[in-house]
């Protein structure tokens, strides 16, 4: 078993930035994958950003070139740093790991309101 612990949530101004962290512990012996969903109510649960050792590194089109995802192997954490924010970046972000089969995060709540 994975146990993923989200933060770095939060209220945050247009424009503004936030970097939530997910640290994965338990039975892990090798990460496939590492990333970021996001989810409002009533919608799928979208991709964010993700490493893959298959296909490496991806983004959706619409954070290109204000979000960027990182990992502390050492500490098996995941970040995603968000800048210029914007208020449909409002979401519920979860974390998602994936060692031998996928795991969610419990999701962190990021609002982006003037």
């Amino acid at each position: 078993q994975v146990q993923l612990v989200e933060s770095g949530g939060g209220l945050v101004q247009p424009g503004g930035s936030l970097t939530p962290s997910c640290r994965a512990s338990g039975s892990i012996y090798s990460i496939d994958g590492m990333g970021w969903f996001r989810q409002v109510p009533g919608k799928q649960r979208d991709l964010v950003a993700i490493f893959n050792k298959v296909v490496g590194t991806n983004y959706a089109d619409s954070v290109k070139g204000r979000f960027t995802i990182s990992r502390d192997n050492a500490k098996n954490t995941v970040y995603l740093q968000m800048n210029s924010l914007k208020p449909e970046d409002t979401a519920v972000y979860y974390c998602y790991v994936y060692v031998r089969r996928p795991y969610w995060g419990q999701g962190t709540q990021v609002t982006v309101s003037s």
